[in-house]
């Protein structure tokens, strides 16, 4: 098989993706914008060929590079897989321009517009929040009007938590409105009051053949917006515990009514006090932030490759069993500058370190990232547990029990 791998070098993640892909006998065909001799030695062996192209987000140039070289080569491609949301557009332009199977640009198109994604869903019967699409600062001001408060300001097309905002009054409004001007559209919803979730399936052909539902402690909007906050995701052992009952069923639904085929798919969701889901929104690719690998951690396999077998194959060569909560701390320095000091992570490590699967803080004198513009924060650790209880408290002790310093 042939498959033809968008920006393999970026996001930072990527390379696992290729590798998986070569080791269950994949031809990858990598197409970017580096320089192949500045990726990754592992995955420069995992390619068979790689195109450069000067810009990925040119559409065009990255057609007519691709065409011409299947021309000149004689080769067939057999997939297109992109997994940087910024490039499901452009893979699925080619899929229909090279005649290869897997979601044309009209079924990629709800994945990318949020406004369309909740008027298929909506069609579907699926709670979503009441929702409008504004271009411009009257339109927003409109949309407000007609939602009303508390709500959420967000990009159409965009990823994370990343100018998001929630605005409480027509005051805070203004000061939204001129936050999001370099924003070409956005979505104005009604703010859900209850705890977050994720919905992630690795799908082949239409069918779910894995599951995960991660819970975020806290929000991740309540993250990005608090600096000292340490939030936590943990993939829960159990997704189908009557807890989530509501947001597995609907994630379901959703991946029916969207009419997915292959590949990861990343849906977050959101739990009422009476346990009723209401949709948030869904992502054609693997979820960010390490999740993946909490989610291979907590299933005790490793996702990249089922993720690979579902794209080569259609089902995974190896059984899947949830054995543990697995959980990823991400821990913020106080202070501004360089990591000057980490406390307190013997003493956790000395009580906890059975548990502890991953730890990857900065060091000191390393510069302290900004938190403002990273779900990463200054590091994180990761454990894991049968137990969702303990997982719970070796998670709330690491928040509490270590410190970063920056100076």
């Amino acid at each position: 098989m042939n498959v033809l791998f968008l920006s393999p070098g970026f996001p930072d993640e990527m390379p696992r993706f290729v590798q998986a892909l070569a080791e269950c006998g994949a031809r990858v065909i990598g197409v970017g914008e580096h320089h192949k001799d500045s990726l990754p030695e592992p995955m420069r062996a995992a390619m068979a060929a790689y195109l450069k192209v000067d810009s990925i987000m040119n559409e065009g140039e990255v057609i007519a590079t691709v065409q011409a070289e299947v021309a000149r080569a004689g080769v067939r491609i057999d997939r297109v897989e992109s997994l940087w949301e910024p490039l499901m557009l452009l893979a699925a332009r080619l899929r229909e321009v090279l005649g290869v199977p897997g979601m044309s640009v009209d079924q990629t198109q709800p994945f990318r517009d949020k406004g369309v994604m909740k008027q298929v869903l909506d069609a579907a019967g699926i709670r979503t929040p009441h929702h409008a699409r504004a271009a411009s600062g009257e339109e927003i001001r409109a949309a407000a009007a007609r939602i009303g408060y508390p709500l959420i300001v967000k990009p159409i097309d965009g990823a994370g938590a990343a100018d998001t905002y929630r605005v409480d009054g027509p005051e805070q409004l203004e000061d939204i409105i001129g936050a999001v001007t370099h924003v070409p559209e956005v979505s104005v919803e009604e703010f859900i009051e209850g705890e977050e979730f994720t919905f992630d399936t690795i799908c082949a052909r239409g069918e779910v053949l894995f599951y995960n539902i991660c819970w975020y402690r806290p929000r991740p909007l309540i993250a990005r917006t608090v600096e000292w906050m340490d939030s936590q995701t943990i993939s829960l052992r159990n997704p189908d515990d009557g807890f989530v009952a509501a947001g597995k069923a609907m994630g379901f639904e959703v991946i029916k009514a969207l009419g997915y085929q292959d590949g990861f798919t990343h849906m977050e969701w959101f739990r009422l006090p009476s346990g009723e889901a209401v949709f948030g929104e869904i992502a054609a690719r693997p979820p960010g932030a390490f999740t993946v690998e909490t989610m291979s951690f907590a299933a005790d396999t490793n996702c990249y490759s089922r993720w690979a077998e579902a794209i080569c194959f259609g089902q995974f060569r190896a059984q899947v069993q949830r054995r543990y909560n697995c959980s990823c701390i991400f821990k913020r320095a106080r202070g501004q500058g360089r990591i000057s000091a980490v406390h307190g992570l013997d003493s956790f490590l000395t009580r906890f370190g059975e548990h502890v699967v991953r730890v990857d803080l900065l060091p000191v004198g390393a510069q302290r990232r900004n938190w403002k513009a990273t779900l990463l924060s200054d590091g994180h650790v990761m454990l894991r547990h049968p137990d969702l209880q303990a997982a719970l408290e070796m998670s709330d002790a690491f928040g509490s029990d270590v410190r970063m310093d920056a100076e």
